[in-house]
This record gives C-alpha cells, sequence and structure tokens, in this order.
C-alpha cells in the first residue's frame, strides 16, 4: 500500500545532504510519488533609501533566485535518470512559505534534514521547530548520514485509559502506518513502545494506613490496564496491516513507566533507533500550539532521525494569502 502521493523535500543549505536526499528519491520511487526539491530566499532590499519592490530591489531578487535555482537543479542532477523531479525556490519567510507551499499544493510528506540553531535560535523558534508546530503534513526530519536503509525504527504510540480519545486513536493508526510501511520497505526491525505514568502514587503513599503495600498494588493494577490497551492495539494492528505483514515484522513491545521526555530517547539510544515516529499532539486546543512540551523534549534529545506526525483534523494556523 502506498501512503504517499506527492512529496516535498526542503533542501538545507549547512549540512551535508546528500543521503537525505537519496532518501528522498527512494522515497518517491517506492511508492510511486512526485517529488519537488525547493528552497527559501528571504526577500532582498537593495539598500537605503531604495524602496523594496522598486526595479533594483526586484533585479537582486531575481538574481539570487535564479543562483539558488541552478543550485538545486546541481543537486539533483544525478538522480534525474531515476525519476523526475520539480524544483522550486520560494521567496518570504522560511516556514511559513514552504506550509503555503504545502497547502497550495497538498503534499503529504515533508523530508528536510535537520538544521543546527543556537540556543537562541532555539528558544524563539528555529524552522525545524516552527514547522513542527505548524506544518499540516507529516515532517520527516533526517540527521546528517542518512542510512539508505534503516535498521531499527521506534514508533511511540499513546492513549488515555480513562478517556478514550479518537485523537490517540486515530493519531495511533497514523503513527503505526507510517512505521510499520518504513519497516517492511527497508526490512527493518519495528519496535512499539508506550510510556505510562500513575499519578495517584503519591497521595495514596500519603494517605494510605500501608503505603508501601497499598502502591505496589496500585501500580500493578495500572500496569496491567496498560498491558491489556497495548495488547489489544497489536491485536487490532495485526487485523489492520494482515497476519503476513504482522507476523513478519514481529514488532516488539516496550511498556515503561515514567516520563516520556526521558523515557523514549534513553530507549531509541538502546535499541540503536535510526527512526522515531511520534505524534505532535497535546491537548490545548490551541492552533499552532498542538506540539507540547513533552513532544518538544523529546525531541531536542533525540539523535536519530524524526518523523513527526499530526493527527487528523489538524488545521496549520499559518494559511494562504488571500487573493
Amino acid at each position: 500500500m502506498n501512503l504517499l502521493s506527492n512529496i516535498l523535500y526542503l533542501s538545507e543549505a549547512g549540512p551535508d545532504q546528500a543521503s537525505s536526499l537519496e532518501r528522498a528519491v527512494t522515497m518517491a520511487e517506492n511508492n510511486q510519488a512526485k517529488l519537488t526539491v525547493i528552497d527559501v530566499v528571504p526577500v532582498i532590499t537593495a539598500g537605503i533609501g531604495i524602496p523594496p519592490g522598486g526595479p533594483i530591489s526586484e533585479q537582486l531578487q531575481t538574481t539570487v533566485v535564479d543562483s539558488r535555482l541552478k543550485e538545486l537543479n546541481t543537486l539533483i542532477e544525478p538522480y534525474r535518470k531515476r525519476l523526475s523531479i520539480q524544483t522550486d525556490v520560494l521567496v518570504g519567510k522560511r516556514f511559513i512559505q514552504v506550509i503555503r507551499a504545502i497547502l497550495r499544493n497538498k503534499y503529504d510528506l515533508l523530508i528536510k534534514p535537520v538544521e543546527n540553531p543556537g540556543f537562541i535560535e532555539r528558544l524563539f523558534g528555529s524552522d525545524d521547530m516552527q514547522l513542527l508546530r505548524n506544518c499540516p503534513c507529516p515532517l520527516w526530519l533526517t540527521r546528517a548520514g542518512e542510512k539508505s536503509k534503516y535498521e531499527n525504527i521506534l514508533a511511540a504510540v499513546d492513549f488515555e485509559l480513562d478517556i478514550p480519545d479518537t485523537v490517540d486513536r486515530d493519531l495511533n493508526w497514523k503513527i503505526l502506518d507510517q512505521s510499520s510501511s518504513l519497516a517492511l520497505s527497508d526490512h527493518a526491525a519495528m519496535h512499539l513502545v508506550h510510556v505510562w505514568d500513575a499519578p495517584g502514587e503519591l497521595p495514596i503513599r500519603l494517605w494510605s494506613d500501608n503505603p508501601e503495600q497499598t502502591s505496589m498494588a496500585y501500580l500493578k493494577g495500572i500496569r496491567a490496564r496498560h498491558e491489556a490497551a497495548l495488547a489489544d492495539l497489536r491485536t487490532q494492528f495485526k487485523a489492520r496491516i494482515g497476519e503476513k505483514a504482522y507476523d513478519y515484522l514481529a514488532p516488539r513491545s516496550h511498556l515503561h513507566q515514567g516520563a516520556a521526555a526521558t523515557v523514549i530517547p534513553e530507549l531509541a539510544k538502546q535499541i540503536h533507533a535510526d527512526l522515531v515516529v511520534m505524534g505532535t499532539v497535546a491537548r490545548t486546543g490551541i492552533a499552532g500550539w498542538l506540539i507540547g512540551n513533552t513532544a518538544e523534549a523529546i525531541l531536542e534529545q533525540l539523535q536519530c532521525s524524526v518523523l513527526a506526525v499530526k493527527p487528523p483534523g489538524f488545521v496549520s494556523p499559518v494559511t494562504l494569502p488571500e487573493a
């Protein structure tokens, strides 16, 4: 099953992106999808006293765009025999123009090499973080030296036991669909991780006559419920992709108590994950802030590539300009 039909690759000038572009080309080939490679240049003004939009400013802008377009065409030249690749250079604020291109052309995946922002950029919002927050389609941030084929893929799933949430459920399916598709195409090992906590443990310890015994019983019960939920998800996943594909993948489950922001990066390191597929959902309901503190903390720590998935129904606060 091909999950993708229209892929967008955003060039990143700093890092060596040959392996990342190779991954994008391979994804397009495997899915029989279109591939477009773009970059964004800032608005150019001629200088003090010369208004933007005048003849000199326009000439400078055209020169910059043409120069960058030539660089993009040189970048994709080695892949032209494999498939047709479109190129384009946009003008304006980087993350906004990329998101508008996605909305305009209905891309279903954005791939880009991860940037290396300084402290101030991370604090106030690098392009990567802005895209993670606001990009309407899945975002694949690749690391330098991206493998042509992954060996280990980690899919992070989540669910609320007491308040079943269709957003969580549908997001889990998007995460599992993307993870299993990649694992099958790369012949990679697939891992599922679910991190749970027990918010009632401290009150129980404070108020129980036998805090140790009561706490242990409480934790055992909570863990059993999460084990059952994860087992049920695996059963549904098997029915979703078919017994043959499921048995081939033989996904391994990891159920951990603790904070997801700590557990997931540590587990990714332990299993030598090449890719972590995770959602960026937070229950704020505020457009543009769907990525939560936990997701941001995880992404800051991971040393592997990341495929960040938005839940169904997400609407980016970035919109197309009115005609």
